[in-house]
């Protein structure tokens, strides 16, 4: 590894709530030969999706703050007064985003967070050549507060699976996770992620390959009930959880509806079903009779994804089915609270604070590298449900920066 690559992330141990607990370490470190976080979550386990242009630093550096442990939306006081008072908006307030502490936003709380975040897909290609490694460097940026951190990687060669599965674990991610979900026709045309529901024996060797080099990281997947037929599910499932991965996210929708139908949660539960007879429920790990080998116990968990707007939605998804837990996509697009217990819905001053910090975070670590464009896209699911929020949604997505947004948010204060 390159001093470039050891100087991008420092590896650091994933505790649950701050401090090691012995018990959990045992399990995890000890019975799965290796440390694997998804043994540790509590259940039911949150996620937040891995979305392209959507899940970057900024993007997840927002859920660790707000979601996370000592979250700052319920302990610093608001950026914007209930007056809307502009004053507070200074170049001088040191409230326009957590106090930083040796380096580290003050929201950290000293351990993981309870839901599980992913890197925005990276292509093993791309992360194993020379060059298209310092352009990917930026994707794979993280901070300490948000762990347990995921990093999701896609192709069609198991080489190159198992060549960028070594760099994952040199930059001291907490788990890898494999596209085999994605439906857009530009990887669709060269056989990776979606496609491969149509290999089934590649997609087992690129498991089989990511999971030599990762070692001690748990490798998950995320895919689709099928190709163009959710009757597909049950095969593919199978061929995925033969492999002993240690989590298996299902979109709830095949590849050829994309996002365009609605959810068909029932099959998550088929699945479920699936998983409990390949695996039966053991609270003592030994060699399974049905499972070749497998530890019951230490069988794959199931997360559910599709249309899941809040967490109390999450909640209802996992009595239903039976699943592990959820990941939620676009549910999550403007609403850095969501993985708060109590389903927090913050006031519009409190919204306009955590979208300019957002716009902050962007501009300050992601600025040199991408356009203030994708940061513009986030503005429009911040502002809406309020009185004038078509006019001000409208200024905020021509803005070239964030002190164009800041006048623009301050502008709508005055007139509202």
């Amino acid at each position: 590894m390159s001093s470039f690559w050891q100087k991008l992330n420092k590896p650091s141990t994933f505790f649950q709530n701050g401090k090691s607990d012995v018990k959990s370490e045992v399990f995890a470190l000890g019975e799965a030969g290796g440390h694997n976080f998804w043994k540790v979550l509590g259940k039911p386990i949150f996620c937040l999706a891995p979305m392209e242009e959507v899940t970057d630093f900024a993007f997840r550096e927002m859920f660790a703050r707000y979601s996370g442990h000592h979250p700052v939306s319920l302990r610093e006081p608001p950026l914007l007064s209930k007056e809307g008072n502009a004053p507070q908006l200074s170049q001088n307030d040191t409230r326009r985003s957590p106090p930083i502490i040796g380096g580290v936003p003050r929201a950290a709380g000293g351990g993981g967070n309870s839901f599980v975040m992913y890197t925005e897909f990276i292509n093993v290609d791309g992360l194993t050549h020379p060059e298209g490694r310092k352009n990917l460097a930026i994707d794979l940026k993280y901070s300490e507060i948000q762990r347990p951190i995921v990093a999701q990687i896609w192709g069609n060669s198991p080489a190159k699976f198992e060549e960028a599965a070594k760099i994952i674990v040199d930059l001291g991610f907490d788990g890898i996770d494999i596209n085999m979900g994605c439906p857009q026709d530009k990887e669709i045309g060269i056989g990776a992620c979606a496609a491969l529901i149509r290999e089934p024996k590649l997609a087992q060797e690129i498991i089989s390959a990511t999971k030599k080099a990762a070692g001690f990281l748990p490798v998950s997947v995320k895919t689709r009930l099928g190709y163009s037929k959710t009757d597909e599910m049950g095969d593919w499932v199978r061929n995925l959880l033969e492999t002993n991965i240690a989590a298996l996210t299902l979109h709830a929708r095949t590849k050829q509806e994309k996002s365009k139908a609605p959810a068909h949660w029932e099959a998550i539960k088929e699945a479920v079903e699936i998983r409990d007879e390949m695996f039966p429920m053991n609270p003592h790990p030994s060699p399974s009779p049905r499972g070749r080998g497998k530890e019951v116990g230490l069988r794959p968990l199931i997360i559910g994804n599709g249309d899941i707007k809040s967490r109390q939605e999450g909640l209802e998804r996992v009595a239903q089915t039976g699943c592990d837990g959820v990941m939620i996509g676009r549910g999550a697009f403007g609403n850095p609270w969501l993985f708060l217990a109590d389903d927090y819905h913050p006031g519009l001053n409190e919204r306009f604070r955590a979208m300019l910090e957002h716009a902050k975070l962007f501009q300050d670590t992601l600025g040199e590298h991408k356009s203030f464009f994708i940061m513009r896209k986030q503005f429009k699911t911040y502002c809406s449900g309020f009185n004038g929020a078509h006019e001000l949604r409208a200024k905020l997505l021509n803005a070239k920066d964030l002190e164009e947004a800041e006048d623009i948010v301050l502008g709508y204060l005055e007139r509202y």
